[in-house]
């Protein structure tokens, strides 16, 4: 019962610091181009009658970001965006299931033919969509295969915007009980608003003693007994002015 009051606690707290948060402004839309000579290859296999405009629902950065935004414009534009995100993601999960097919994928030794006779192969035998394809013979020219896993990262998290879901992740001592876990995607709908989806995934970590730490939207709040304890030695332990100046 007390674990269960600390939970409580955590919400109520949540929601405080939600209100406060909330006169931040949100980042705009970035509407992404290239002109990057790796993006020169379009990633559809036919250009459309009339250009479609799309924006990235969220505003990536590096690499991983370029790539999956490109990606993500491309995909959107055929109207395959989870077909593209379901292929690129049996990749991934291939490369992780075979050491050889993992260490192929990040070894820069191997000569550019090879990557793109051997991810041509792939992706036939696959039946990936063309621009799932053309996508993977970029990463394969440009030497930059060992980077999907991270690619892919960045592009569910574009799916997931653009499908107005919200990814959040709650650490706690014990798992959420279920009237805990149906208040805490009660209270991140109000922050959040209406036409978003809260998807909660739950972790376990007894390290951080008691309390919740919620991460979404690149924010994280946290509430953990942890991090209270670590804040309250660190006052204790500021010296004390005596003089009273």
């Amino acid at each position: 019962m007390a674990m269960v009051g600390r939970l409580r606690s955590g919400l109520h707290l949540l929601r405080r610091i939600s209100a406060a948060d909330r006169s931040v402004s949100p980042k705009s839309l970035l509407s992404a181009s290239f002109t990057n000579s790796e993006f020169s290859r379009t990633y559809a296999s036919a250009p459309p009658a009339k250009e479609q405009k799309v924006k990235v629902p969220l505003t990536m950065f590096g690499v991983s970001g370029n790539y999956a935004s490109a990606l993500y414009i491309a995909a959107v534009k055929a109207n395959v965006l989870d077909k593209v995100e379901s292929e690129l993601l049996t990749l991934v999960e291939a490369s992780k299931k075979s050491p050889t097919f993992s260490q192929f994928m990040k070894d820069v030794s191997v000569s550019k033919d090879s990557r793109v006779k051997a991810i041509t192969d792939i992706c036939e035998q696959a039946k990936f969509a063309d621009i799932t394809k053309n996508f993977f013979l970029v990463t394969a020219e440009s030497g930059r295969l060992g980077h999907i896993e991270r690619i892919s990262q960045r592009f569910s998290e574009l799916t997931m915007a653009h499908r107005g879901e919200v990814k959040t992740i709650v650490t706690s001592v014990i798992p959420l009980p279920p009237d805990e876990e149906k208040e805490l995607k009660e209270t991140l709908q109000d922050i959040l608003g209406q036409g978003k989806k809260v998807l909660v995934e739950q972790k376990i970590d007894p390290n951080i003693l008691g309390g919740l730490i919620v991460e979404f939207s690149q924010k994280v709040f946290d509430m953990s007994i942890r991090t209270r304890a670590r804040q309250m030695e660190r006052f204790l332990r500021q010296p004390i002015n005596l003089d009273g100046k």
